[in-house]
């Protein structure tokens, strides 16, 4: 009896050595952070890259005239005038505003409106069908009905940038909490979490990832939602990056036109890594993330 307990006792200290030894090796495999860092950047180097190499090639190619198609050198050369520019700055303040108040106003509708048909039968059977046919409509399409009801105004970008965005907004929050367990509902009834403190404690965490999901999307709506109105809408004495935009395609000016683009590209991607962000931290909270950022 005392040699099989000792030989159990060796088996599992065998065991634990195992995979004590197994996590060691895993951490020594840990890349390091500027390693991931440049695992993660290099592919979008590489990608843009090859972006600029097939312009260049079509700039070559003769396939439009210079001044519809510049080269690659001259726009990253008036992109780099144009950092320098007063125009830049405070056509980026203002539209950023206009993002930040459309967005946050799209945010406080969309969630309050998903709440609403995702735990109110009769909001569902009214509503459910109809936000999704919302968030399919092309946001240009408000523009005509926007401009009727506050002419030419930053109402009427504010209304389409909404309507735009809410949708999305509602429609993760609707799927979101559809998808959290009935079971860990009534658990949290159990423990007494009731009315608010069953939304704040219970159905708002387990639903987060769908919801942090629609906001991502209801965000890429009212940029682009933004810069439609920003075209279409030209107020004179606010500058804006979609109004500038626009004079540089009234006075052909292409290499100009080309470094707006650009500068619109890099603000999404900045608000894109953003989300990335906090959806990482999300999944990394709830433990399906790996340690090392995977």
């Amino acid at each position: 009896m005392a040699s099989d307990t000792l030989t159990s006792t060796s088996t599992s200290d065998a065991e634990i050595s195992g995979l004590d030894a197994l996590e060691i090796a895993g951490r020594e495999k840990e890349t390091s952070r500027a390693a991931r860092i440049w695992a993660g950047t290099w592919p979008k180097l590489a990608a843009l890259a090859i972006v600029i190499g097939i312009w260049q090639v079509a700039f070559w190619s003769g396939w439009k005239d210079p001044w519809a198609l510049p080269a690659p050198g001259t726009v990253f050369a008036d992109l780099w005038d144009y950092l320098f520019t007063s125009a830049l700055w405070e056509g980026l303040a203002n539209t950023g505003r206009r993002a930040v108040v459309g967005f946050a106003v799209a945010v406080a509708v969309g969630l309050l409106l998903g709440l609403g048909v995702a735990r109110v039968r009769v909001l569902r059977a009214a509503l459910g069908s109809m936000i999704t046919a919302l968030q399919t409509m092309p946001s240009i399409a408000w523009f005509p009905l926007a401009i009727v009801l506050f002419q030419l105004t930053e109402q009427a970008i504010f209304f389409v940038v909404v309507l735009g965005a809410a949708p999305s907004v509602a429609n993760g929050v609707i799927h979101g909490v559809d998808y959290v367990p009935p079971l860990l509902i009534r658990a949290g009834r159990n423990v007494g979490a009731r009315g608010l403190n069953l939304y704040r404690y219970v159905i708002a965490p387990a639903a987060l990832p769908a919801i942090v999901a629609g906001l991502k999307q209801g965000w890429a709506f009212a940029w682009r939602s933004l810069m439609a109105g920003e075209l279409l809408v030209v107020i004179a004495e606010k500058t804006s990056i979609g109004a500038q935009l626009t004079y540089a395609r009234d006075f052909s000016d292409a290499p100009r036109l080309m470094a707006i683009m650009i500068v619109i590209l890099v603000v999404g991607l900045l608000v894109d890594a953003a989300f990335g962000a906090a959806d990482k931290a999300i999944r990394r909270r709830w433990g399906v993330l790996d340690q090392a950022g995977n």
